[in-house]
């Protein structure tokens, strides 16, 4: 079985997605030579508010931690899995890193530098002001309206509900540290 709880191996994965008739090197030949998108990074203040805020709100699973205490710092790698699989790593072993660098989705690394927590001035740009680069992460779901509830009840705040302003059907909330999450609906196949 596989470390998500399926059997089969990444690339025996890929030809049953790419369906009838596929080869192991039609599969392969699709990732092997050109990049794909692996991750994501965010700087984090307090790993015990983002890690659940990631974890218990947004779904998503840690896959993988690497810890640099020389240096004074951690690293958090987040998933999303589908909700039947249950992931069987433990984070932070070698089989967790195996993993982690080689998988077919995407992750998001939470950075946590020791002590940030325990600073009051301490806080990270969220890149959301006139001339910044970056905007937002996002994430898909079936029912944006049920979603924002959710994270409501749960105490999350949001910059844009689903009704608000010129665009609507879709939310941006706000994570621990003010970094905008928005909330899609995802595509009907």
């Amino acid at each position: 079985r596989g470390p998500r709880g399926r059997g089969g191996s990444q690339s025996q994965r890929s030809i049953a997605k790419a369906g009838a008739g596929a080869t192991m090197a039609s599969a392969i030949a699709r990732v092997v030579g050109r990049p794909t998108w692996q991750q994501t990074m965010l700087r984090i203040k307090d790993p015990g508010k983002s890690i659940p805020f990631y974890t218990d709100v947004m779904g998503m699973t840690v896959i993988d931690t690497l810890d640099f205490p020389q240096w004074k710092f951690k690293l958090w790698f987040l998933a999303t899995l589908p909700e039947e699989e249950r992931y069987a790593l433990t984070p932070g072993t070698k089989e967790a890193h195996d993993y982690m660098w080689s998988i077919e989705g995407t992750a998001l690394e939470l950075t946590y530098n020791y002590g940030t927590e325990k600073d009051e001035s301490q806080k990270y740009h969220p890149g959301n002001e006139e001339r910044d680069g970056f905007g937002h992460i996002a994430f898909n779901t079936d029912d944006v309206y049920a979603a924002c509830e959710k994270l409501e009840k749960a105490g999350v705040t949001f910059k844009k509900k689903p009704d608000e302003g010129r665009m609507k059907g879709l939310a941006f909330a706000y994570d621990p540290d003010g970094y905008w999450v928005e909330i899609l609906k995802r595509n009907e196949t």
